[in-house]
């Protein structure tokens, strides 16, 4: 009985744990790119510096300390293939919603990433991992009506930060799609270290590009910023840990969880953000779209969630089934 109340304590810990770290990621990196203390506009910089940040770590885990394993199995062919296309789509999901902060608030940031499952089920669609039907149309169109409601009661709604933060949700959309073509087909099992292992060195090269066009110039001829070390620390080490707590989460309970703890995580930012920045000014029509978005999101997780354990019945009960499926699973997410 003690060891069941600790674990059911131990899994509430890595629950509160990711949403704080989630929403505090948000916060901080709203903070060090809008702050005039800080005085650092610069996400294509901070982005880099993340993925810089963590291959360094990931690589000293790995092949120097030795704390954990990547994958084995791995080959130049899965990585041109598989990590390479992922890490691209990851560089550009961060890049742009990181951008998108320079121009909206973090509230109306997260009501538009509400549109995520629109996105990735078009696209699923589209390359033929999902079928349209009448009831999957439904949810989309409410996740679309309430997104466009929420929209429509932003005050000070900014064109630019929205399609940043658009992109940024059709880049987040096309990673999961990869992740769904190549990893998942391949059958590679890797976990959190491992896939920064791999997909970080990638992200860095990808942004490293534009950085050097579109920002490098710009950063030299402001000179030197007001940027402590110990913030820049910090900030990617909670980009790492939010990462690590995600892996956490899954391994100690399940998709459901971390799907309702998202939402939760959310609507704390939403309304946390409100009280921290000055620029956001939620109104009724903001919560009220916001409210129906995520009531379609939640329709749409249960959906997916039930075709998955039908999935899993429908194997349990046919063995050759199973074996076709672990030798090329493939999960929707």
């Amino acid at each position: 009985m003690a060891d069941l109340k600790t674990d059911t304590l131990r899994t509430y810990g890595y629950i509160l744990l990711y949403i704080a770290l989630s929403s505090g990621q948000i916060f901080f990196n709203k903070w060090v790119l809008s702050s005039k203390e800080i005085n650092f506009p610069y996400p294509l910089g901070l982005t880099l510096l993340h993925m810089v940040f963590s291959s360094v770590l990931c690589f000293s885990l790995t092949k120097i300390l030795k704390v954990m394993k990547v994958d084995q199995g791995m080959t130049p062919e899965v990585y041109l293939t598989s990590v390479v296309p992922i890490g691209a789509m990851f560089a550009m999901t961060l890049w742009l919603g990181n951008t998108a902060y320079l121009y909206i608030s973090v509230a109306f940031a997260q009501m538009l990433k509400a549109v995520m499952p629109v996105a990735v089920f078009v696209l699923g669609v589209a390359v033929g991992l999902e079928v349209m039907s009448c009831r999957m149309l439904l949810i989309m169109s409410v996740i679309s009506f309430g997104v466009l409601v929420a929209s429509y009661g932003e005050i000070n709604i900014n064109w630019v930060g929205v399609v940043y933060q658009m992109g940024g949700v059709v880049g987040e959309a096309l990673r999961l799609i990869f992740m769904e073509i190549f990893v998942k087909r391949k059958g590679l099992k890797l976990n959190p270290i491992s896939v920064m292992y791999y997909v970080s060195p990638c992200s860095a090269i990808c942004l490293f590009l534009p950085w050097i066009f579109l920002e490098k110039s710009k950063m030299d001829e402001h000179g030197p910023w007001n940027f402590p070390p110990i913030l820049l620390i910090l900030n990617c080490l909670c980009t790492f840990a939010l990462n690590l707590s995600v892996f956490l989460v899954i391994t100690h309970t399940s998709a459901l969880t971390i799907r309702v703890a998202g939402v939760v995580k959310d609507w704390v930012v939403v309304l946390v953000s409100a009280i921290l920045f000055a620029d956001t000014k939620l109104t009724m029509i903001n919560l009220v779209g916001y409210a129906i978005a995520i009531a379609g999101v939640a329709a749409y997780n249960n959906y997916k969630l039930k075709n998955e354990a039908s999935r899993a019945t429908s194997n349990d009960s046919d063995p050759e089934s199973s074996q076709s499926q672990e030798s090329q699973p493939l999960t929707s997410r």
